[in-house]
């Protein structure tokens, strides 16, 4: 296949559109089900590369949910604690333990559910059944892989009616050095960014605190190749092989660490004994349940404990989880690593980590301020290395 031609572009007015190759050669993909647009190629193309990538740098199966050309969350595939399994509604799917990319798939999701409700996904691996069950009862757009097994495939093509898109992806393409797009009619062209994101990236430790256990290592790795392929500026807190707050597309590198801080907040409140024990209705959908927990968690538009409202949601009343409550738990989160894509200039950016539990971080250095956040960093015994390297990506 040399080209698809797809219903329309971004949007339903921008007619014709097509992806194709520009060389004129076969497009390295197999569509096994359903009709791709515009946004969901660009979110297969770029997640497919994350996940590659995870893979080759860390040697584990990996995945990534993908929303608007942004990652959600990406994970690697380790087991998940009990508590993690209930907060991301997978307590209850046997075999999954035994699966390292169903694994990676559960946290991928798991991570910021509500942003991953209609979601493109990617795997580094095969698609087993374990993970193809996973994807078959929740509202997501399609998924990328190199290949399903064919159970997989067939429990796949079950979703929306036998339109769910199945795209397969040639694990061996490489793509051309030099990369081309235009804006406004006019043609951009850029070398491709194949900056390989490895250890040795964080060997330059700047801080007092010069110790990044093994774990803190794969940690900065998961979120410096998940900041790769999102729009900037970003920011992203990761642990136990996990993204678990992406910041994307703030002007401003605080309010990217604010909102991913915030997420990761929200992914730990998630597994707080009161939240994970929420007497929800039988008769509450999955996705509803996503919305009344971050309702819950972070008393947002409705207060779901309120009189009138927990009917709807909840068997009994359930008691709110106060801000003292709240505090106090997420005090006790530590050990979380931190990547920006660009700099850090001014220390604020680390108050507000520290508050989400972060004892280490990765970014390029280079401010004028570089003093200012590295004294910040040693006053909260925070491991920091300076990678050199910026990691834009629009």
């Amino acid at each position: 296949m040399k080209e698809f031609e797809l219903k329309y572009g971004c949007n339903p007015n921008q007619k014709p559109a097509k992806i194709f190759m520009h060389d004129g050669s076969e497009l390295p993909i197999e569509i096994l089900s359903g009709k791709p647009g515009y946004i969901n190629f660009l979110d297969a193309f770029n997640s497919w590369q994350l996940v590659k990538e995870l893979k080759a740098a860390l040697g584990l199966p990996a995945a990534t949910s993908f929303k608007h050309v942004s990652p959600t969350s990406a994970a690697v595939g380790t087991i998940l604690s009990p508590e993690l399994k209930k907060a991301c509604f997978v307590d209850d799917v046997e075999g999954l333990d035994e699966s390292p990319l169903a694994c990676a798939y559960a946290r991928a999701r798991g991570t910021d559910r509500m942003c991953s409700f209609g979601d493109w996904i990617a795997l580094s691996d095969v698609c087993d059944i374990t993970t193809a069950k996973l994807i078959e009862r929740e509202i997501s757009d399609g998924v990328i892989a190199p290949g399903y097994e064919p159970e997989a495939l067939e429990i796949l093509k079950t979703k929306r009616k036998g339109n769910y898109n199945i795209v397969k992806i040639d694990p061996s393409f490489v793509p051309a050095e030099v990369e081309h797009k235009q804006v406004f009619g006019i043609t951009f062209e850029q070398g491709r960014n194949n900056f390989e994101i490895n250890r040795e990236l964080l060997s330059n430790v700047v801080t007092e605190n010069k110790d990044l256990p093994e774990s803190a290592i794969r940690d900065l790795i998961v979120a410096l190749i998940t900041l790769k392929y999102t729009q900037s500026n970003s920011v992203c807190y990761a642990i136990d092989g996990q993204a678990i707050g992406v910041g994307a597309g703030q002007q401003s590198r605080i309010h990217c660490t604010r909102l991913a801080g915030t997420k990761a907040d929200t992914w730990f409140l998630r597994q707080h004994e009161k939240v994970l024990n929420l007497p929800f209705l039988d008769t509450l959908g999955r996705p509803d349940r996503d919305n009344v927990i971050d309702g819950y968690i972070n008393k947002n538009e409705e207060d779901v404990c309120a009189e009138g409202n927990w009917q709807k949601y909840f068997k009994t009343r359930p008691e709110p989880l106060t801000d003292e409550e709240a505090k106090a738990f997420l005090a006790t989160r530590t050990g979380v690593a931190l990547g920006s894509d660009a700099f850090f200039p001014f220390d604020d950016n680390i108050e507000r980590a520290k508050r989400s539990g972060v004892s280490y971080i990765a970014e390029p250095g280079g401010s004028i301020r570089d003093q200012v956040v590295i004294d910040c960093c040693n006053k909260h015994g925070i491991a920091m290395a300076f990678t050199g390297m910026r990691l834009f990506h629009h």
